[in-house]
């Protein structure tokens, strides 16, 4: 195992924002009068510690400029409620679009960061009268709600799980739709360790889900695929010391790469 010791800043370009947007995204910033591919997604498309993203494979292997639009910890709802990010994805020939999880978007039942869709916000009074003895001031983070919510009762949490899942198929087939239908779904699935009960990214998410949107898009690509902790997959990763623990988590040069090739196979015959 081997990995630069740098800070995460150091990744080559930083971030950048795009058309007014406040959302920083993967730099460096890309001229967008050519011809391009947009890339959306969170933590996974940006490459947290990895030098190339698998949006930088793929533009590498089809010769097509490729447009990182996506953020670390940015959910569904960072990109439903970005009118300035949506607009930069329409312009491109066509976006890849991250399936990501279903606990992050506001609901009936509660509110999300606008940028930071993992962060918890604020119960709605539904979730409060379905679970009238939480304490809703110790929660950050919408997995850790979750999570409570289940425990305290499996009936009640049916509820909350499928009001979820059928938000998250509304708000994927709205951008789908401000997209004009120009986009790849991308399924990048893998477990998580320490979190019995949601232990499958993207959490919520299931194939039902996904097939009530193929119809609308230019198809599916899926990737099952390990966390760099897993499958030894650091080498050539830039991190400081202390984020090493963090890295561990994130999905190492070797999965990215791969995703990049299966990505560049599909779009190959729509550009």
């Amino acid at each position: 195992m081997s990995y630069e010791t740098k800070s995460a800043g150091a990744l080559s370009g930083g971030t950048c924002c795009y058309a007014g947007s406040r959302l920083p995204v993967r730099g460096p910033e890309r001229d967008l009068e050519n011809p391009y591919i947009a890339f959306l997604g969170g933590t996974e498309v940006f490459g947290r510690f990895v030098k190339t993203p698998f949006s930088d494979v793929s533009e590498s292997l089809l010769k097509t400029p490729c447009v990182s639009l996506a953020a670390v910890n940015a959910g569904l709802d960072t990109f439903a409620t970005d009118k300035a990010l949506l607009g930069v994805a329409r312009r491109a020939e066509v976006s890849v679009m991250q399936v990501l999880g279903a606990q992050n978007v506001s609901n009936r039942y509660y509110r999300v960061h606008p940028r930071r869709n993992d962060r918890f916000l604020q119960a709605q009074p539904t979730l409060k009268t379905l679970f009238p003895e939480v304490d809703y001031t110790e929660f950050h983070f919408n997995k850790h709600l979750l999570t409570t919510l289940r425990a305290l009762s499996e009936e009640r949490f049916a509820e909350v799980r499928q009001h979820l899942q059928e938000t998250w198929v509304e708000r994927m087939v709205q951008v789908i739709a401000t997209l004009e239908g120009r986009v790849v779904l991308l399924w990048v699935r893998y477990n998580l360790k320490g979190n019995a009960a949601f232990n499958h990214e993207p959490v919520l998410v299931e194939r039902s889900m996904i097939q009530a949107l193929e119809g609308r898009t230019k198809g599916l690509v899926e990737v099952d695929v390990a966390p760099a902790g897993l499958v030894d997959d650091f080498d050539g990763m830039i991190m400081g010391e202390l984020d090493f623990p963090a890295a561990q988590h994130m999905l190492g040069p070797k999965e990215h790469a791969r995703i990049g090739c299966a990505l560049a196979e599909h779009l190959q015959g729509l550009l």
